[in-house]
Formats: C-alpha cells, structure tokens, sequence
C-alpha cells in the first residue's frame, strides 16, 4: 500500500508542477508542443515495450494501428465536435485496433524474428494504403484537417499514467509472467503448459490498442492528421524509443522518450542537421551501452525502501558496535 501511495504522491507532485508552469506562463506554445508530443510518445513506447520487450515479438506495424486510432478521432470528431466524441473515437479505435491485431496476430505471430518484423510492416502499410484509398470517409492523401482539439497536456498526462499503470500491472500479473517466460524459453514454457500462441497475440492486441489510444491523442492535439504521418519511418521513431531506453523496461521506455524529445527540442534551431546529433546520440548509446539507458531494470518503490530500511539498520549497527 505504501509503495501505491508514494508512486501516487510523486505522479500528483508532478502534475501540479506542470500545472503550476503552465498557469505561470513559463510554458511557452512550443514548449506545450514538446511536452504534449513526450506524452504520446510514452503512450507508443511503452505500448510497443509491452510487444517487443516483454512479449518477444519483433513488430514494426505499430505506425498502422496509431492510424487507426488516429482517423478514428479524426472523422468521427470532425462530424461530431464534442468531448463525449473525442473519447468515444478512442474507444471505437481501440476496439478497430484489437479485433485487427487479433485477426492479424494469430497467423503472423507464428513466424519469428525478421519474418515477423516484414509481416506487421507489410501490415501496416495496408492500413495506410487502405486509409488512402478509401477517400470517401478519411479524405484520402489530403487528409483530415481543421479538427478541435480535445487532447491537451492534461488528457494527454492522465492517459500517459493510466497506460503505465495498466501495462506494469499486466506485468507483475500471472499473464505478465507467463508472457516473460514466452519471451525467455517459448519451448520450455509450452512444455510447462503456457498456451504460447495465446499469449504473444494477447500481449501484441494490448499493445496495438495502446498504440491506437496513442493515435487519437496525436490526431486531436495536432488538430489534422495524414496518411504521410504512420508511414514505416514512424514505427522506426518508436521503436528508437524502446531500444534507446532499454528493451524490456517501463521505465526505460518512460525515460527514454522525455531525453529523446528533450534532445528533439534543444537541437531544433539546427534544422535538418539535428537529425545527426540525433543520430549521433542513439550510436553513442548503442556502442557504450548496448542494452540501453536502463536495460531491463525498472525504478521500484519496493527496492528503494528495502535498500533504505537495509541501510538505515547497518547504520544502526555500527553505532551499536
């Protein structure tokens, strides 16, 4: 309970920071831009964490299941302008998401490795293709534009947290357990009775439909959205992300998107060439540290309590002595 309640404090601690920055006006509109589109981007990462890092399964179609998230927010917000549609589309996204990565899931996470990788991209890019071709209700290449914006740093934070908190806890659940044990030895676990084949495509439809949540806060904060914008490139955006912060960590995840957009805002007077500083960062942390920023640790209340209280009594000890 304790461990639930400090997490608690310090998500409320920093929210009210935020809120305090923002009703001050030391937030500027970009800064807005940057933090918002942080957000997202843990939203995506830790979703697609959820596929790759503890499922196991390389997927690169995570850009296809945010467009349909996305356009989901974008045609039914655009027809019916409400917050009661905002939050309907995501979950009409959601669920478009997970009977998709079902349907998908179960023939395709059969294969493995690269073979898998080309499958979701190759399924991605028939969502996009699809989104482009059926112009009579997403508008085609042109897009949807001039949308109310719903999402802003607020919903966007709140949604953020929720998908940590439900992602960690599927993890620290019997299922997060059996899916870990999928990733480590898929023979053995099937020989231990794990219902493998259940548990890839159950870990990879929760993270297509994390992914889509992503999508419809993406479309409502930037108020448009494209087919240009879930291209192949940005499946490889969050997956930088995850590798970056460590496969197989949350927190890892979580980090890695606040330094990567950080980074994002500082070298933007640079224009293009920030794409090499960029660049140049992820090489560095690929040579010197090739698990990532964290790995697969995760930052736990428990074990900072345990590692207090342990030394807090060796302190006592000596004393004593």
């Amino acid at each position: 309970m304790k461990y639930t309640l400090t997490w608690t404090v310090l998500t409320a601690g920093l929210y009210f920071v935020l809120f305090f920055l923002y009703n001050t006006g030391k937030i500027n509109i970009f800064t807005d831009a940057v933090i918002a589109n942080i957000g997202i981007n843990i939203v995506l990462a830790v979703s697609l964490n959820l596929i790759i890092g503890f499922g196991g399964q390389f997927s690169l179609g995570h850009a296809g299941f945010m467009a349909i998230g996305a356009y989901a927010t974008a045609i039914l917000t655009s027809k019916s302008p409400s917050f009661g549609s905002f939050v309907i589309s995501m979950l009409i996204g959601m669920i478009l998401s997970g009977v998709i990565a079902l349907v998908v899931g179960i023939p395709t996470l059969r294969l493995k490795g690269d073979y898998l990788a080309i499958a979701t991209l190759g399924v991605s890019e028939i969502i996009r293709i699809f989104i482009i071709n059926f112009s009579d209700l997403t508008n085609g290449p042109s897009g949807i534009f001039g949308l109310t914006q719903y999402s802003n740093w607020q919903i966007i934070f709140v949604v953020m947290v929720l998908t940590i908190v439900f992602i960690s806890n599927y993890m620290n659940s019997s299922y997060g357990r059996k899916t870990l044990s999928v990733r480590e030895d898929e023979i053995a676990a099937e020989a231990m009775g794990v219902n493998t084949t259940r548990f890839k495509v159950l870990a990879f439809v929760i993270g297509g439909m994390f992914a889509s949540v992503g999508g419809s806060l993406y479309a409502s904060y930037q108020q448009s959205v494209f087919p240009s914008d879930f291209t192949f490139m940005k499946s490889i955006d969050i997956l930088i992300i995850v590798v970056f912060g460590g496969i197989g960590s949350t927190t890892g995840a979580v980090v890695s998107a606040v330094v990567l957009g950080f980074i994002n805002m500082y070298l933007q007077e640079l224009g293009s060439l920030r794409m090499i500083f960029y660049a140049l960062a992820i090489i560095l942390i690929m040579i010197f540290k090739p698990s990532g920023l964290l790995g697969s640790k995760e930052l736990s209340m428990k074990k900072l309590f345990q590692r207090f209280n342990r030394k807090g009594g060796d302190s006592n000890a000596t004393t004593n002595r």
